[in-house]
């Protein structure tokens, strides 16, 4: 008799097992790339910040570089098992045929527990988080194409990730920059360098420049691409509607902050206003995140205990509000907001890995139909390509933000499995005119980066070793297909392949591999950072920002600024899951 799986015991004895493997992963998956050679040395910080830095540097006192913008990207797996593959094995299968074969929508699969929303806010904080930048000069890379492949174009051209700039001859394997912060600071808003933020900001009140209830038009050709109709905004990349409606509401939620704190604090000029209220708005951000967003992906009463133990601890939200001290430095009991700071053996960084395990372009639709908020009726249909790019604006333009917001509310994701991938995604003319196949890029970029593949990576992950299609996945029809593409060879399959192939746990979105990395790093984005751990306190944050960011929900959040939601948002589970239809 096999044992039975983590997810399947009761909630109690499955936050034990959870904490087990946090444990686990922490001693053996947490990986520095400085030990590969080639950066300047370790540098203590002069003095810890008073807010967060602009760039994210200095919250280290023994490394003020760890977690900075332009810091390299650290691994779960050992560096040395990281080389990419060479040529052909780096093309073998072809990205595109993985693409065509396994990835393509047959039809619209829904994720009937989640709204389009929670789709927009994943895309919203990797922007946070992560981007490798682009490569300005570089031998593009050629994808193969079938003999029967439509693309319209005779050759499939891929921009390679932009290499390191840091050289480090004859290091363990190749390595890639983060051109954001690390941190979970808000950066897609704020920007991740000074010159960014100060030009995004009113400059009075601590206030973010708006237009009225809009982000500004952005006008520099470099941040748009050249063309007008995305937000002026911290970081734009990949523009859509998604992210407009969420940029602008959390700028708008900046504001209200300010104002708050002018009203408790009319001394505190512009500067302290704008740095108060942007710890806030971050805070906030992550707390919807980590108690909001990830149980409505991950919906089983474990994970809910988990994520509200992650932020509040065992003693719950209610008697942290009584009691402002903790229950000692335990993380279980109090959480980790306001415990030590703690980097668990390994400098903070983002990792290779944790980018690739949210991949998650399934989640967006093909066909987005547009309803009126007041009444519930139909509007319109329309396909990504008019939400995306430098149409954005003119989009919000078309349809108002609040019809968008109800919409996204009441339309459901796609799920994150295998024959899944939007169409829009996979023949997409991007920002830059690029035309791409996201599916196929997707692939080639965790083997250009050298993520194992699918079969070592969980190994590494610690979790049983396959070795066969059938270990992957149940689905026999699907196991035959990966055989098929991979040529029978089950440690060829890419990772990204695998994790859609797997049979998630009960009310799990995404696959249990994926999750061991998210298991790791959720809780090390706070308890690595000074401003979750040793500096949450009333004389940083204010006991007003506090009480705040402990009000704060996603639904108080859209309804403060958009009021007339409120009957859509009246009886819901919370603002990520189905809302309640009009009509």
């Amino acid at each position: 008799m096999n044992p039975r799986q983590w997810h399947e015991l009761p909630a109690p004895l499955q936050l034990l097992r959870l904490s087990g493997f946090r444990r686990q992963l922490r001693e053996q998956n947490l990986h520095d790339t400085f030990e590969a050679g080639g950066e300047q040395p370790r540098r203590p910080a002069k003095n810890r910040p008073a807010y967060r830095t602009y760039d994210g540097s200095g919250y280290d006192p023994d490394d003020t570089d760890m977690g900075a913008a332009g810091t390299r990207f650290d691994r779960n797996v050992p560096v040395e098992t990281t080389h990419p593959d060479p040529m052909p094995d780096l093309m073998t299968p072809s990205p595109r045929e993985v693409s065509r074969h396994l990835l393509a929508r047959d039809s619209f699969i829904p994720a009937r527990s989640l709204n389009l929303l929670a789709a927009a806010w994943i895309h919203f904080q990797n922007h946070d988080w992560f981007s490798h930048g682009r490569n300005p000069v570089s031998a593009p890379l050629e994808v193969p194409l079938a003999g029967d492949d439509p693309w319209p174009e005779r050759t499939m051209l891929v921009r390679r990730t932009r290499p390191d700039p840091v050289p480090h001859e004859g290091a363990a394997a190749p390595t890639y920059q983060n051109t954001v912060t690390h941190w979970w600071d808000g950066s897609q808003l704020y920007g991740s360098s000074e010159s960014v933020a100060r030009r995004l900001r009113a400059g009075e009140g601590g206030r973010l420049a708006m237009d009225g209830d809009r982000l500004p038009e952005e006008t520099d050709d470099h941040a748009s691409g050249g063309l007008p109709g995305i937000d002026m905004t911290g970081f734009a990349d990949n523009y859509w509607v998604g992210l407009s409606l969420l940029h602008t509401l959390f700028a708008r939620e900046h504001n209200a902050i300010c104002a708050m704190l002018a009203r408790a604090h009319p001394s505190w000029d512009d500067e302290r206003l704008f740095q108060t209220a942007r710890l806030v708005n971050a805070a906030v951000m992550a707390k919807i995140h980590t108690i909001e967003w990830t149980p409505a992906l991950l919906d089983s009463p474990g994970l809910r205990l988990a994520m509200r133990t992650n932020w509040h601890g065992v003693v719950g939200s209610v008697l942290r509000r009584r009691t402002p001290w903790r229950f000692g430095e335990n993380e279980v009991l109090s959480g980790i907001l306001g415990s030590p700071m703690n980097h668990h053996g390994s400098p903070y960084a983002i990792t290779e890995e944790f980018v690739s395990c949210y991949r998650m372009h399934p989640l967006i639709a093909d066909e987005w139909r547009i309803h009126s908020h007041l009444r519930g009726e139909y509007i319109d249909t329309t396909d990504f390509e008019p939400l995306q790019g430098h149409s954005t604006r003119t989009a919000v333009d078309k349809y108002g933000m609040s019809d968008l917001f109800y919409s996204f509310g009441i339309g459901h994701p796609g799920a994150i499995t295998l024959h899944n991938h939007p169409d829009a995604l996979r023949n997409l003319r991007n920002m830059f005119g690029e035309h791409i196949d996201l599916g196929a890029v997707d692939v080639l970029r965790d083997r250009e980066r050298g993520v194992p593949r699918y079969a070592a990576f969980r190994e590494m992950l610690g979790r049983e070793p396959v070795t066969s299609f059938q270990d992957i996945t149940p689905d026999q029809r699907i196991a035959a297909e990966l055989a098929e593409v991979y040529d029978g060879r089950v440690d060829r399959v890419d990772t990204m392949v695998g994790m859609y192939a797997e049979r998630p746990p009960a009310g799990f979105a995404f696959s249990d591999t994926a999750f061991r990395v998210f298991i790791l790093m959720a809780s090390r984005r706070l308890k690595s950072d000074p401003f979750f751990t040793d500096l949450y306190n009333a004389e940083v944050y204010s006991p007003e920002g506090l009480a705040w960011i402990e009000r704060a929900t996603m639904t108080g959040v859209l309804l403060r600024h958009h009021p007339e939601l409120a009957p859509a948002l009246a009886g819901t589970r919370g603002a990520f899951g189905p809302w309640r239809r009009l009509s």
